[in-house]
């Protein structure tokens, strides 16, 4: 798909994160925009606002939803898996076709949600897999990859580290810093993790640290991007921060707030 053209006055570009099944705003995002960014995390698996919405509730109730966040929130994960395990279990001995189904249900109203044109990278709670049955010609999925939107160069990084969650698409340590280094120098570096500072990691109300990265938190002060943009922190601590040149910033989590981050130049 050909880019934005850089002939414009002004390019405006909206950019969401942590879209979590938030179709109705979804369909609202990309108006008044040249393009609309996604950093991923499409899919509702739990909602920690609201029990009741999302994968896990649709299947084991909205108590035992309660009581998966509260062991979750009290850091107590290996109990959380246990009581998981304890519920699947009843589901049959294989989970997988099972998720990949209400995953799959998802996909079906939230890709068509997309404006035209839509550049999107996974978060770690989607399916990679999975995209290219449903991404429209319209929407361009990038990792590990750049591409142009208004003259400025735009780098895209998918997934999220090793975690106590084990969501879907977490990857390695050394993996995750290969696309950083695939990328290189660009004007607008988006990823769905923030880089590893305390402040851009923590979550003030599941009340942990999340998983950052080193090598991109390196990777910003190297190449000193005008904007790092990020989500996967529902209510961090800092939203935006500057290091260096660079402007860090937590795009929002968009699936309570249903309002996309504005970049215009």
């Amino acid at each position: 798909m050909a880019p934005v053209p850089a002939g414009h006055r002004t390019t405006r570009v909206h950019v969401v994160s942590d879209v979590h099944g938030n179709v109705r705003d979804l369909a609202r995002a990309g108006e008044g925009a040249d393009a609309l960014v996604c950093l991923g995390d499409l899919v509702n698996f739990l909602d920690y606002a609201d029990h009741s919405r999302g994968i896990f509730p649709d299947l084991f109730g909205e108590a035992n939803a309660d009581r998966l966040v509260e062991l979750r929130t009290a850091r107590r994960f290996a109990e959380a898996r246990e009581f998981g395990a304890r519920l699947w279990a009843g589901v049959g001995s294989d989970r997988t076709p099972v998720i990949e189904k209400a995953v799959r249900k998802q996909y079906a109203e939230l890709f068509p949600a997309f404006p035209t044109p839509t550049y999107a990278t996974y978060g770690n709670v989607d399916i990679p897999r999975l995209w290219p049955e449903y991404a429209a010609p319209g929407t361009t999925v990038l990792d590990g990859r750049t591409t142009r939107i208004g003259g400025w160069t735009f780098g895209f990084v998918g997934g999220g580290l090793h975690s106590p969650m084990r969501t879907p698409f977490e990857i390695s340590d050394e993996e995750y810093a290969a696309k950083i280094e695939a990328v290189g120098a660009v004007d607008v570096l988006c990823t769905h993790i923030p880089p590893e500072v305390p402040e851009l990691v923590y979550d003030t109300v599941a009340r942990r640290f999340e998983r950052g990265s080193r090598a991109l938190l390196d990777a910003i002060r190297r190449t000193k991007p005008r904007y790092a943009l990020f989500g996967h922190v529902h209510q961090p601590l800092v939203r935006r921060m500057r290091i260096g040149r660079t402007e860090c910033v937590n795009v929002g989590h968009f699936a309570s707030a249903g309002q996309p981050f504005v970049l215009e130049w």
